[in-house]
């Protein structure tokens, strides 16, 4: 017997890929008015479900029910007509577009006469980021606007559909802990007025702030259910990988009286009259960049390596005056970046994995146009071994991969070209909590073979379990550096947020 307060059925749902099963029965229930947790590792099947109920993909097999009648969706607009809205873990906005003309793109509010009101959707999408808490400029192409802000835009833009079901996918990827509040606000409001919401997120402690329900997914089939009050963390985990994960980050190394320094920063300035600031890398270490979004951890270690243009710096490496003015001459140097954004920056994902990893260092492989194809695969194939990168061939498509192991990939690339210092951003975003590990995994042993990583993340439970030491940014500047005992979210939190209103 179905349950009256039920708004969304999804009844053995399939969907075959050339050479995949990614979806084997799957059946989810969602009430109205609740927030209803869909979790699961990279690859589970997540995406795949929710882009059929979207109308994107079309099942195989299976039925979609919205409120007892059966739909069929043979796109995205059927999907939207049926109450369903999603906000996209990757930005669907059109970078040259207002917020506002992005929010209303292919619906324009019309005045009294029958033509387009931009005073009438101005004001809507005003309303519309006022109820979020946030401000927005509404008058500059989105493309000028920060990360943070642009993903506000895509949950204006869901919001403004009016849906009775709603999608988010990983909404809070990219949010300081305050905007996430906010986030968390509005959500509660629109689960008064009966607004079903699926959310889908990596981050366990948000599924205990902000659900109802859970329903698990594992391998492209149903891995489990369970109220949010009834499971606790260790539980979910091991329903999520079938395995359970005692801890999460390896043991910290201890760094020894004589480390050699690799990195000197002894005074990097990005903007004339902004900052000095001044920082140091020892071989084998973690170092962490922490604080809020904007506070200028990221801006600060690409100035540093010459991807930014700054104001003045002054860079020591192995002892020696390095001229580091572009990407380029750091890769000669042996520093290389891990983006925040890898399938952007990171990854051209319709390439293949070994082209991926090759492609910085071709003259590896032969001189000129004479390429050896045999060392170039026998070098992939050990790299993605080395790293762990889980594929049918080093010829896959990287698009195909999961977050984990595109990471993987980008990971092997640098180790390709025998870099010493890797700057990882954001290393584990968007990755799930047994990819997480085996990231951790691979950096520590990264750092037991020599190599020294600046690690730049907002999630502070793994600048806490994986830094030796820690930078601490707020307002562009580094405001101290904290190690051993010093190092915990506390006191993190207290050095970032000074001077930063929270309200």
């Amino acid at each position: 017997m179905n349950d009256t307060n039920e708004v969304l059925r999804l009844e053995k749902v399939s969907k075959r890929f050339p050479g995949v099963q990614a979806l084997s029965g799957i059946d989810l229930s969602i009430r109205r008015g609740e927030v209803h947790a869909l979790l699961g590792e990279n690859g589970a099947g997540k995406s795949t479900l929710m882009k059929i109920l979207c109308g994107i993909h079309q099942a195989d097999e299976g039925r979609i029910y919205i409120e007892g009648s059966e739909r069929k969706f043979s796109g995205y607009k059927d999907a939207i007509e049926a109450g369903v809205g999603i906000i996209f873990q990757e930005f669907s906005l059109i970078p040259y577009l207002s917020a506002v003309e992005n929010i209303f793109l292919g619906r324009y509010r019309t005045n009294g006469i029958g033509l387009m009101s931009k005073r009438a959707m101005k004001h809507a999408a005003h309303e519309l980021f006022q109820s979020l808490g946030v401000q927005i400029d509404l008058d500059v192409p989105v493309c000028e606007l920060s990360v943070a802000q642009q993903q506000f835009v895509e949950i204006g833009k869901a919001l403004s559909l009016d849906a009775r079901i709603l999608v988010l996918d990983e909404p809070t990827a990219t949010l300081t802990p305050n905007e996430a509040e906010h986030l968390f606000r509005v959500m509660r409001e629109l689960r008064a007025k009966g607004v079903a919401m699926i959310f889908i997120s990596h981050h366990l402690e948000e599924i205990f702030e902000i659900c109802d329900r859970i329903s698990v997914l594992r391998d492209g089939a149903n891995a489990g259910f369970a109220d949010v009050a009834s499971i606790d963390v260790a539980a979910l985990v091991e329903m999520m990988v079938g395995r359970k994960i005692e801890n999460n980050f390896p043991p910290k190394a201890v760094r020894g009286p004589h480390a050699r320094k690799v990195l000197d920063v002894s005074g990097i300035q990005l903007v004339k009259d902004g900052p000095v600031n001044r920082f140091d890398l020892y071989e084998g270490e973690i170092l962490g960049f922490a604080g809020l979004v904007g506070s200028g951890r990221t801006e600060l270690a690409l100035g540093m390596m010459g991807a930014d243009p700054v104001h003045r710096k002054n860079v020591l490496l192995n002892g020696r005056e390095a001229s580091l003015k572009d990407p380029t001459q750091a890769l000669a140097n042996g520093i290389g970046l891990l983006p925040e954004s890898r399938k952007v920056e990171g990854l051209i994902t319709d390439f293949t994995i070994r082209f991926n990893i090759s492609i910085n260092n071709l003259r590896k492989y032969g001189k000129r146009a004479l390429i050896s194809r045999a060392a170039e695969k026998n070098s992939a194939r050990d790299l993605c071994q080395r790293v762990g990168v889980k594929a049918p061939s080093i010829e896959s498509r990287v698009a195909t991969l999961s977050g984990g192991n595109q990471q993987k990939v980008v990971i092997a690339r640098w180790l390709n070209h025998q870099c010493d210092v890797l700057i990882f951003d954001e290393p584990t975003r968007g990755i799930d909590v047994g990819a997480k590990a085996e990231i951790y995994e691979l950096m520590r042993e990264l750092t037991q073979q020599g190599k020294s990583i600046i690690m730049i993340s907002s999630e502070l439970p793994e600048i806490v379990g994986m830094c030796d030491r820690v930078c601490v940014f707020s307002r562009g500047s580094i405001v101290t550096t904290l190690e051993g005992h010093f190092i915990n979210a506390g006191d993190i939190m207290r050095h970032a947020t000074a001077g930063n209103s929270l309200s």
